[in-house]
């Protein structure tokens, strides 16, 4: 027997519930090719798809199902269904970067929420208009040289709008008694005032947000306010505070079996120990990140873990294994197109065979002796648990609706931060959908022409192949021009356009799965809820169009790829700034041949290594 469009939707629900976003987005597909007459069924449908692939990170189609989720709750007069197709058109637009379209649609949402009394719709909104001036924000940080806190005029901006909808959304939930809601306000405002400059703000809103994830057993977010905790600590100088967050950072990794988060937790638990000036701490935290990064084939990663160690062994007076690590490092920054790793690499390496007075000749291929360290590394590993002694930790795992951090970025020691990386930028994924925008020029587009009126004379030189009707209207129109019956102009006008006003009328027939019957004709004919938009609000899209154009244009050639298990590299500038009087006193002197060893080791409190 043939399953119903209601039945297959709520298997394809279940299933999406239960993480199978796939499976969940078969179901839904198959429900629409099905197609009901129900108008609200068919409306939850177009939500649940677009969701599902915006799970799937497929936004094109996210778009396309909630652009008909749009059209079809404004067309039954769904304003609580047109606030929250709106919203979830913003949240996709966010994600693909088109921050101007995205604020716009999500303060549509703000709206219509306040206009109906939807306090939870409200909440929602505020929360999502405060994730995409913090997403713009984070993206116009991208190169910024500044220190933290000293940031440009239209970035510092941003981020305080993000802020101000943030603390919104924390007074209303709070009033709604939403503490689930409130962990996630409190999180995103410890990251934004993080990237503000405001470090002690940060800790405070992350100390919150780490109570409530305690509270919720929520392991995800009890790791990500550990990490946003260290990050802060280490811009206040509190270096061994940081590293005891690290550590749970690290534990709670492991308990999650994310090897990504746990390499980034080894990474910075490494810098964090170089800049404690131990040394040999540092060491077994970046061979632990090296191994992780082997493991996920993450060439970048092995590259900076290779640069890493290649500084500490320096710092540790090792030439020999420092040289290991450098010759490596090269040949990775050659083979992932890194122009800066390799010019980096290369000085490295010949500053190393200077101090060891040996040649390039007298080396031999360092790959075999590379993975035999790797492979031997593994069960050291593993058979060593340096946190057996703490209490196990929970896991934690990212809440569906809250923004990724970009506070979750670890620090970097100063000698490594002193290269300025080119580092592949996110970016947009391809959608051949006009999104939201074709909607409005649909609904739209009789306003425009309403307005016009084409006076051409027959002066102007026309081609004489333009086609009679044209010809007619103008030789009508230069006679009606000489007559005070001017009503006749307009009708006239009305009549000559009434096709083409037709044609561009909002049309539910291309709706999938729609069945048309005599039950909901009516709900379809009948003219949509009276209360268009404000100008105002087709004025700020008129404003947010101008980024459409720049999305045509040609971009700048990225860097090299991006390492999963490294934090992002806008980070690095960050701590330059605020490190560069260290990085200069510790850098390394190498001796010559003729220095004894003990004046090597003299150096070895100081000396970070620094190769810039």
């Amino acid at each position: 027997m043939e399953a119903s469009c209601l039945e297959l939707a709520l298997e394809g629900e279940r299933l999406c519930k239960a993480g199978d976003f796939k499976g969940g987005t078969a179901f839904f597909e198959a429900a629409v090719q099905v197609g009901t007459e129900d108008l609200k069924t068919l409306s939850a449908i177009y939500s649940q798809l677009g969701n599902a692939y915006f799970y799937l990170k497929e936004y094109g189609k996210a778009l396309e199902y909630h652009r008909h989720d749009l059209t079809l709750a404004r067309t039954i007069g769904d304003r609580i269904g047109e606030g929250k197709a709106s919203g979830n058109l913003g949240n996709t637009l966010k994600v693909l970067g088109r921050y101007d379209e995205a604020a716009v649609c999500c303060q549509r949402h703000l709206d219509i929420s306040q206009e109906q009394g939807d306090k939870v719709g409200e909440a929602r909104a505020l929360y999502n208009i405060g994730n995409v001036f913090h997403a713009k924000g984070k993206q116009q940080l991208w190169g910024c040289s500044q220190e933290p806190g000293d940031l440009p005029s239209d970035v510092r901006d941003t981020l305080q709008r993000a802020t101000a909808f943030y603390e919104m959304n924390l007074s209303l939930v709070k009033e709604l008694g939403d503490r689930a809601a409130q962990g996630r306000a409190f999180g995103n405002l410890g990251n934004t005032h993080y990237l503000l400059g405001n470090f002690v703000e940060a800790i405070k809103f992350h100390r919150e947000r780490l109570s409530i994830a305690k509270e919720f057993g929520d392991k995800a977010a009890e790791r990500r306010a550990y990490s946003n905790l260290g990050n802060a600590l280490i811009f206040l100088g509190q270096f061994t505070s940081a590293t005891e967050y690290y550590r749970k950072t690290l534990q709670l990794s492991r308990q999650l079996k994310d090897q990504v988060m746990e390499a980034q937790a080894c990474y910075s638990l490494g810098n964090t120990y170089t800049l404690l000036q131990q040394y040999d701490r540092a060491i077994d935290y970046h061979l632990k990140h090296l191994l992780i990064a082997q493991e996920l084939n993450d060439r970048v990663g092995e590259g900076r873990a290779c640069w890493s160690l290649g500084n500490a062994y320096v710092s540790l007076g090792n030439h020999r294994q420092a040289l290991h690590y450098a010759r490596k490092h090269l040949d990775i920054s050659r083979e992932i197109g890194d122009r800066n790793g390799e010019l980096t690499a290369r000085m490295n390496v010949e500053q190393l065979m200077e101090a060891l007075g040996v040649k390039e000749g007298d080396l031999s291929p360092c790959g075999s002796e590379f993975e035999m360290q790797g492979k031997c590394y593994h069960s050291f590993c593993y058979s060593n648990d340096s946190f057996a002694e703490h209490e196990p930790l929970d896991n934690q795992r990212a809440a569906p609706d809250e923004s990724p951090s970009w506070c979750s970025l670890q620090p970097l020691i100063p000698f490594f931060l002193s290269l300025l990386c080119s580092v592949q930028k996110l970016g947009r994924d391809p959608s051949d959908e006009d999104c939201f925008f074709d909607l409005l020029s649909k609904f739209q587009s009789s306003r425009m022409d309403d307005q016009r009126c084409h006076l051409d004379e027959g002066a102007n030189g026309q081609d004489a192949g333009g086609s009679s009707r044209d010809s007619t209207l103008n030789d009508m129109l230069a006679s009606l021009l000489t007559s005070p019956q001017t009503e006749e102009l307009f009708d006239l006008i009305a009549s000559s356009q009434s096709r083409r006003l037709d044609d561009q009328r909002v049309s539910v027939g291309n709706l999938p799965g729609l069945r048309i019957t005599h039950n909901n004709l009516g709900h379809l004919c009948a003219d949509p809820d009276p209360q268009e938009p404000s100008d105002d609000f087709f004025n700020m899209l008129i404003k947010c169009q101008s980024s459409r154009i720049d999305d045509q244009r040609c971009s700048p050639p990225e860097g090299g790829p991006r390492a999963p298990t490294v934090p992002d590299e806008d980070f690095f500038s960050l701590i330059q700034r605020v490190q560069a009087k260290r990085m200069d006193e510790q850098r390394v002197q190498l001796p010559s041949d003729n220095q004894g060893e003990s004046d090597q080791q003299d150096n070895d409190e100081s000396a970070v290594g620094d190769s810039s």
